[in-house]
């Protein structure tokens, strides 16, 4: 033993002789545990982000098998599941989505802010399976979360594809004026506009469903509460004005059968006073009540004033059943022509619409006379899809106007106006 250690009490010396083989065990485990690490990391980034590369290049069965991998290799990440998840959605493997988030929903060490996160992935498996039972269990437990919000977004779009227009209502209810928290930063997002032109069309749509179980009376009530929800949209006052007539024709006397007209002529008056923008969708409506109580003049004025300030191949139309003469355009609404056809070249001075060329072409008389049926046929082929509407959201088109977009579910995106005016 070393004699200047021999002071030393035995236990104190063996520590010391001990110290350096403890380090270099240390070293040794700290050099292993290094090399394993730099092993994973590699080997975990690399199919992450080879995986990213192919989502980048819109390969999902590429990327799906990549991040496959990535779980494998470490499935603790649940960011890796969440990800997963949502590529199994997007390509419509649906079962494999569920699996993948319901595996996320069992672990225990996932946070309450995960758990909720992946509980609104579950319930949006759900929604594009079309499970709506499944879906609508998952959205309730989405109460009193972040997600709250585009929880109950969702539910209201079940119920509206369900056509179950008072559970619809309930919950536009508590949507109105409330704040999205998950979108943004954590102040939330307010939600775009009111929802009382849609409360609106859920009464419409109540009042459809009596008018076909014969209810009038109902119908009509529903409809005078859609006016009082949203007294700006124009939907409740043409069906409510449709209804007064139809109320007319099947009156027994002229007298109600007038007196109803009139009050369709004064509640879609009221449209156009609330709504001037779906004047092309009253003009007709309006037209046939006026004509009905002996209101073409004043309707006419009124008419003939809108069209001035925007021209439309519905008003113009209208103004043409009213027989109504056409402006002079040297003398700013001076009634000049009696020729109804007139109307068209006035109406091309404003606006180069082929509709109204064709309309106007059909009565003209032309050199080539025996060609003329041919020329028209062509033109009035031309213009049939421009006489259409079309859905400012998703493109759909329509020989008729649609509240509710068929194609994608939207309310009031369709405009008044036809594809040529748009």
């Amino acid at each position: 033993m070393n004699p200047e250690l021999s002071w030393l009490p035995s236990w104190l010396t063996f520590g010391l002789m001990a110290l350096p083989a403890a380090f270099a065990l240390g070293w040794l485990a700290s050099r292993l545990d290094w090399r394993q690490l730099r092993l994973e990391d590699r080997r975990n980034p690399r199919a992450y982000f080879r995986g990213l590369n192919f989502l980048l290049n819109e390969q999902q069965d590429q990327a799906i098998d990549a991040f496959i991998e990535a779980v494998q290799n470490d499935p603790d990440t649940s960011e890796l599941h969440f990800a997963l998840g949502n590529l199994f959605r997007r390509r419509g493997d649906y079962e494999r989505a569920v699996r993948v988030h319901q595996h996320l929903l069992s672990r225990g060490d996932l946070s309450e802010t995960e758990h909720q996160r992946a509980q609104h992935a579950l319930a949006l498996d759900y929604l594009k399976a079309g499970l709506l039972d499944h879906a609508e269990n998952a959205l309730l437990k989405l109460e009193g979360t972040p997600f709250q919000t585009q929880a109950r977004l969702a539910r209201l779009a079940n119920y509206e594809r369900a056509r179950d227009w008072p559970q619809a209502a309930a919950i536009a209810r508590s949507l109105d004026g409330v704040q999205d928290k998950t979108a943004g930063s954590g102040s939330g997002m307010q939600l775009a506009g009111s929802f009382a032109p849609r409360l609106a069309h859920y009464l419409c749509e109540q009042a459809a469903e009596r008018l076909a179980s014969r209810d009038v009376e109902g119908a009509q009530d529903l409809l005078r509460r859609a006016i009082q929800t949203a007294p700006q949209a124009p939907r409740p006052r043409i069906e409510l004005a449709r209804l007064q007539m139809q109320r007319g024709q099947a009156a027994e006397t002229e007298t109600a059968r007038v007196d109803a007209a009139r009050q369709a002529c004064e509640t879609l008056s009221a449209a156009l006073d609330t709504s001037p923008a779906a004047a092309p969708l009253i003009a007709a409506p309006l037209v046939k009540a006026a004509q009905a109580c002996g209101k073409e003049t004043s309707v006419q004025a009124r008419l003939q004033a809108l069209y001035e300030q925007a021209p439309s191949l519905d008003l113009l139309e209208a103004l043409i059943s009213l027989h109504a003469p056409v402006p002079d355009p040297t003398q700013a609404g001076a009634p000049s022509s009696k020729d109804l056809r007139a109307w068209y070249l006035h109406h091309l001075r404003h606006e180069p619409s082929l509709a109204a060329a064709s309309k106007w072409l059909a009565g003209e008389k032309l050199e080539h006379e025996d060609q003329h049926p041919l020329v028209q046929r062509a033109l009035d082929r031309a213009a049939q899809p421009l006489l259409r509407y079309r859905c400012a959201a998703c493109g759909f088109e329509a020989k008729q106007h649609f509240w509710q977009c068929p194609g994608c579910q939207s309310w009031d995106s369709y405009p008044a106006r036809r594809v040529e005016e748009l």
